[in-house]
């Protein structure tokens, strides 16, 4: 799963990856974004609503998946991951699968690793040996309450099996799509087939890098450079 990660790239480093869409340029580093907090996304146009997303800018959607025909807006709190291999099956996340697909914006998260003769699980966070961001694969949902002004916009990260150097420390992890992907899994007029399924595999090992840091991160509130610094294990 991916129940936490970061975004702590400076804007420079983010319009260099995401070179074909509108970066803000007064994102504050995030060292430890939870559930239920707002994440930057870029999200396709949506063809069954009266608003349109603008696929070229970044904007933030709560992370935790609510679906428009939901009558308590809680469920998103069970819905911040969505299996890549039943997103066609599942009522949660059909829909959106054929029309609101989204990137979200990251540059590693973290897993937490069973330690055999430890009852806490030992933290380990995860990105790119380059150190570069990097795109999640998720979906999004609009959803409105009689009482509310403007409809509430969430989102989902699609999970796969892992990767060789991942498969010790978790059984899934986040699909990370290739940057010449991008605009293919935003392609609004497309409709989910064997190529969008294709994007969502896991990403290559060779690629990543991870290490054991402290369980200052387990605290959701702590959101500072010590969450992603390196932990000696004695």
């Amino acid at each position: 799963m991916c129940g936490r990660f970061t975004l702590t790239s400076d804007t420079e480093a983010l319009s260099q990856t995401f070179f074909n869409f509108e970066v803000p340029v007064n994102l504050s580093p995030r060292y430890n974004i939870s559930p239920t907090q707002d994440v930057a996304v870029i999200a396709n146009t949506s063809p069954d609503t009266v608003e349109s997303v603008d696929a070229k800018q970044v904007e933030f959607f709560h992370w935790g998946l609510i679906p428009s025909w939901a009558k308590d807006p809680k469920i998103g709190n069970r819905m911040i991951n969505a299996r890549s291999e039943t997103l066609s099956e599942k009522p949660s996340f059909r829909n959106a699968y054929k029309h609101k697909r989204c990137l979200i914006l990251a540059d590693g998260y973290y897993e937490w690793q069973k330690i055999p003769g430890d009852r806490l699980k030992q933290p380990v966070y995860i990105r790119l040996k380059s150190q570069k961001p990097f795109a999640l694969a998720g979906l999004w949902e609009t959803w409105q309450s009689q009482d509310m002004d403007e409809p509430l916009r969430s989102c989902t990260i699609i999970t796969c099996p892992p990767n060789a150097l991942l498969e010790e420390i978790h059984h899934r992890m986040p699909v990370i799509l290739p940057q010449d992907a991008y605009e293919e899994w935003l392609a609004a007029e497309a409709q989910p087939s064997s190529a969008l399924q294709s994007l969502l595999v896991p990403y290559s090992d060779e690629e990543m890098e991870a290490y054991p840091v402290s369980r200052f991160v387990n605290r959701p509130t702590n959101n500072s450079p010590e969450c992603i610094a390196p932990f000696e294990i004695t």
